[in-house]
């Protein structure tokens, strides 16, 4: 028999339907939101206006093309030094998106092969491999890496390094879980009766089934990594100036917050865009892909 809707309302189960626009809306908003960041950091040389470190001196302190004395010239303004905003905040799109790949890469890596070998061998190894992991999450992250990028200096592997140095373990703690549940399943135990080895079963049976929230966690993770980045960067032990990242940027105009807010604002504003953008879209993926929060 035929269903028909209306309103939103199915008229064979009587359950009332939201309507998909209001469903894929959690997804459009983020997914743009990282698409532009994404294109920003891909073609940067090509958008970008003017080079991120060209200075003006004559153009210095040049606000916003929408305020009085602004230029559409310089459509964000200009900083202490006359370098262009918009032009610094699309480059510090490459610096910002390439660390929080780069980080997530190698903290997914790790965190994923230690969570597998941990809840498949158990044991031991499953003792002595999450003691470490309960150690590592006990240690303030942030300070961490800061002490980390103070002793070696500053620069973009620094920062990296600096923030997987932690990173790993939430991903252990979760894939162990998984892995856990994972090694007592019926084709587990059919793979072991026929003498697959333990490395083999790791690889092929358990990895792509944890795939889903390791994703989910993936995306959750690119708005801390990026708030790191920033952080670091704020305190001057991320990315050294002139290299134009987004937290180096709002460093930059922090003592000039009552003269000349755009300097700051702007970069701010786009840390707090994409951080939001991760964390919906790692909301949304778990609603997707997890089974026990599908919608029937």
């Amino acid at each position: 028999m035929a269903t028909t809707k209306l309103m939103g309302l199915d008229k064979v189960s009587g359950v009332k339907r939201p309507k998909s626009i209001f469903l894929n809306l959690t997804f459009i908003i983020p997914a743009v939101v990282l698409l532009v960041a994404m294109i920003m950091a891909i073609f940067a040389p090509l958008l970008a206006p003017y080079p991120y470190d060209q200075i003006a001196l004559t153009d210095r302190l040049m606000p916003p093309a929408f305020m009085e004395g602004g230029s559409t010239a310089h459509i964000l303004g200009t900083d202490l030094v006359g370098r262009d905003i918009l032009s610094r905040l699309i480059y510090g799109a490459q610096i910002s998106l390439s660390v929080a790949l780069m980080v997530i890469v190698i903290t997914a890596g790790v965190g994923t092969a230690l969570g597998i070998v941990a809840g498949y061998l158990g044991g031991r190894t499953d003792g002595f491999l999450m003691r470490v992991t309960d150690i590592s999450l006990a240690f303030p992250a942030i300070l961490i890496a800061l002490l980390f990028a103070a002793t070696i200096g500053p620069g973009y592997w620094t920062v990296v390094i600096a923030i997987s140095m932690l990173g790993w373990a939430p991903y252990a703690r979760l894939i162990r879980g998984e892995a856990l549940k994972l090694r007592e399943t019926d084709f587990v135990a059919q793979a072991r009766i026929i003498g697959t080895s333990p490395v083999r079963i790791m690889v092929r049976h358990i990895f792509p089934n944890i795939i889903n929230p390791l994703i989910i966690m993936s995306t959750l993770a690119v708005g801390m990594v990026i708030l790191t980045e920033a952080v670091l960067s704020y305190l001057g032990a991320g990315i050294p100036p002139p290299a134009a990242s987004w937290g180096n940027m709002v460093n930059d105009g922090r003592s000039l917050l009552d003269v000349a807010w755009w300097i700051s604002t702007f970069p701010g504003v786009a840390i707090g865009l994409v951080v939001m953008a991760g964390n919906f879209m790692g909301d949304w993926l778990r609603d997707k892909l997890d089974p026990r929060l599908r919608q029937i």
